[in-house]
């Protein structure tokens, strides 16, 4: 069920622009209004998504302890799995961030004629970096569209994402990657019964989203061939505040933007959120030293206490009467 209705939901977000993008009025309704509130969700959403999380108080130290923590000198440390200093949990976080070190050392569990097999999933870590990576690098590259003159450093990573030259236009590194990873992880969620059982519309919804937007791009890119320098144009609008619709920019280019309207608004309310999250985490960006440094809890204030000899002084007829014994006599 929750399969279908995310299918269903993405197509009525595809549909809807294909025949609204006819009537010459809504196309500044799919090509300005909805990129703007899309960014402008994005943007208030994920501040206010950090923001919240930093104000959540962190008293004390709960750092992944994932290997041996610093002891005795002849002891050897695994200084990124479990850091006790800045330096560790800035490499800790590097190799987590850009590796996805942790989710490398995942491991799956399988029964075997009887016996729980424990073995590696490095499919999974491997799909998902795929995916990352490419989505990240896509996003970077279409700053060429939005930007006049376009950066040098733009230019080189364009160059180098379709270094393979296959075919004219030539076909994107990231592109593929994009694709691949994307299907990968959906396939992952519909053929795995266990995985499947956990996977809610939450899940799935974005998966088909993102699948939309790589192949609506691909698309426009490849087989329904739109006027770029209009598109261009009409980014360029919507960067410096000067938007205007232009002339020849067909039907797919509103669905695709569409799409990732779409996407920008939903991002702080979803699971994508990890992106701001994965810095917040107390599990991962605190240091292990707890036992080098005392820490106190800042919520502490004084409190009256009632120490054993004030008790003593308070209640001594009382012990001895009971036959319970006194420090003081």
């Amino acid at each position: 069920m929750g399969v279908m209705l995310s299918l269903i939901a993405v197509l009525v977000i595809v549909l809807v622009p294909l025949a609204g993008s006819q009537v010459s009025g809504l196309q500044y309704v799919f090509g300005v209004f909805f990129p703007y509130a899309g960014f402008a969700v994005l943007l208030a959403g994920f501040v206010f998504k950090v923001l919240n999380w930093a104000k959540s108080p962190v008293p004390f130290r709960i750092p992944t302890t994932a290997g041996q923590e610093f002891s005795l000198p002849w002891i050897k440390q695994a200084k990124l799995d479990n850091p006790s200093t800045t330096t560790g949990v800035i490499g800790r976080m590097a190799f987590e961030i850009l590796a996805f070190r942790s989710l490398f050392r995942n491991t799956k569990a399988e029964l075997r004629s009887g016996n729980l097999i424990y073995g590696p999933a490095k499919w999974l870590w491997l799909g998902a970096l795929a995916f990352h990576w490419a989505f990240f690098i896509i996003a970077v590259r279409h700053l060429r569209l939005f930007v006049q003159p376009i950066p040098g450093w733009v230019e080189f990573l364009d160059k180098i994402d379709s270094i393979m030259q296959i075919g004219t236009p030539p076909v994107y590194i990231t592109d593929v990657l994009l694709i691949g990873g994307v299907t990968f992880l959906l396939l992952r969620r519909l053929l795995i019964p266990r995985v499947r059982y956990i996977s809610l519309p939450a899940d799935y919804f974005p998966l088909f989203l993102i699948l939309a937007i790589g192949t609506t791009g691909i698309l426009m890119r490849f087989f329904i061939r739109t006027d770029i320098v209009a598109v261009k144009s009409l980014l360029v609008g919507l960067a410096t505040f000067h938007p205007f619709i232009p002339k020849n920019v067909g039907a797919i280019f509103f669905i695709h933007a569409t799409l990732v309207s779409v996407l920008m608004a939903y991002f702080p309310f979803s699971k994508l959120m990890h992106l701001g999250g994965i810095f917040l985490s107390p599990t991962r960006n605190l240091a292990n030293n707890n036992r080098m440094v005392r820490h106190v809890n800042p919520w502490s204030y004084p409190v009256k206490v009632h120490t054993y000899d004030e008790y003593e002084d308070e209640f001594r007829d009382l012990m001895k009467g009971a036959g319970i014994p006194v420090e003081r006599e």
